[in-house]
């Protein structure tokens, strides 16, 4: 496991963009990392396929195990996030199932803290209870709480922010509560990005990310990473990687690639439009609370900005439905990282099936409304949600 750290970055933004620079070493000296769009590679003889198969040799055999336009994506996202090694799959699931079926085995006990993203929620609640593994959910502001349910758990798994309710936590030192009990831990860091966290820094050992939000961020690629130290992610890679199968496309890799270069700047644009917009719902009076970590006085340490994703609760005068399709800018949809803003109102999300005539409720209230806030514009956005408040006003 990782040694405890502490996060020293003084401008992530510059320090992302170092090392998101164009690299001269790119066949043709190309701006643009050309893509090796292939599904196998081909060997000059016997004597380098046997050595390769020997394992005395690294290089691409066949895409689903190495890609080298998914290996520059991995290596920029290691170097983002302060890790040695990182592991792309072709979505933030299939990151997120690789990174905890690696080492979890039956009869194992994971701790979560609550309000995760709910499809990590259901897996903990289906998949995991299948294989005979059980899960127990706390509250990670609550140091002393996970302090006490970590002992004899197998790993850890954190959102910091979390999901819905954006609850942020002290990750370095529930980090390193984690190692004194030799608890492996995983934290999804698809919210603040590697520009406003690096988790590796504050001792957490895995980070994982849905890469096809703020990563990719032109909303038009699905994908996940995992990222920490070579043996971890070697592990997840030996263990899991080829036999589900969850590989990264070469083009997605590269469109990833495409996203990385604008991360930076976009991550500060997204946060000052959500900054704006969370600020004038805590001023109305139809809103009882406003989910935003920049709303407090300070920033957790680790956390050194916020990205476009929050939440709000309307009060009773207010009907949901109607407020949702009243939205001209804001549309309904999943997801969120891109340009475009989305809500999602959580009374939707509760009821959604977790198999035949059953359903998971993830623990946020009915009342509870998400949004990302895109780049189309503080001020038209703003005004866009206010009228479509005023529009579900009930009679």
């Amino acid at each position: 496991m990782n040694a405890p750290g502490r996060a020293t970055i003084a401008d992530p933004v510059a320090r992302a963009m170092q090392i998101l620079a164009h690299d001269e070493t790119h066949a043709y000296e190309a701006v643009v990392p050309p893509i090796a769009q292939t599904s196998l590679f081909t060997f000059a003889s016997y004597a380098e396929m046997e050595e390769t198969y020997r394992g005395l040799k690294t290089r691409p055999v066949y895409t689903r195990g190495l890609n080298p336009t998914v290996r520059l994506f991995e290596e920029k996202m290691a170097a983002l996030e302060g890790g040695e090694d990182a592991l792309g799959f072709a979505s933030g699931m299939a990151a997120i199932s690789s990174a905890i079926l690696a080492f979890v085995q039956p009869g194992d006990r994971v701790v979560c803290v609550e309000h995760v993203y709910p499809d990590a929620y259901r897996l903990f609640e289906t998949y995991l209870k299948s294989m005979k593994v059980s899960v127990d959910y706390v509250d990670g502001r609550d140091v002393e709480a996970v302090r006490r349910a970590l002992p004899g758990a197998r790993l850890f798994y954190m959102e910091s922010p979390t999901s819905w309710l954006m609850h942020t936590h002290d990750v370095a030192t529930l980090a390193g509560i984690a190692r004194e009990h030799g608890v492996l831990s995983v934290i999804d860091n698809s919210w603040a990005s590697p520009i406003f966290q690096q988790p590796l820094a504050l001792g957490v050992d895995l980070v994982v990310h849905s890469a096809s939000k703020y990563i990719g961020g032109h909303s038009d690629v699905v994908a996940g990473i995992v990222i920490g130290s070579r043996e971890l992610v070697g592990t997840v890679r030996s263990r899991i990687y080829p036999y589900l199968g969850g590989k990264l496309s070469p083009f997605d890799a590269w469109l990833l690639l495409r996203g990385l270069r604008t991360l930076p700047i976009r991550m500060k644009a997204h946060e000052a439009s959500a900054l704006h917009v969370a600020r004038q719902l805590a001023l109305h009076p139809a809103v009882t609370e406003v989910y935003h970590p920049g709303l407090g006085n300070t920033l957790p340490e680790g956390l050194s900005g916020t990205s476009g994703l929050f939440a709000f609760a309307f009060d009773d005068s207010i009907d949901i439905a109607r407020f949702a399709d009243a939205l001209t800018f804001f549309k309904l949809g999943v997801s969120w990282g891109g340009h475009e803003s989305l809500v999602v109102p959580a009374q939707v999300v509760r009821v959604q099936a977790a198999g035949p005539n059953s359903a998971i409720d993830f623990g946020v209230s009915e009342r509870v409304v998400r949004l990302h806030v895109g780049l189309e514009g503080q001020d038209a956005l703003w005004s866009d949600l206010a009228r479509a408040i005023e529009e579900a006003r009930r009679d």
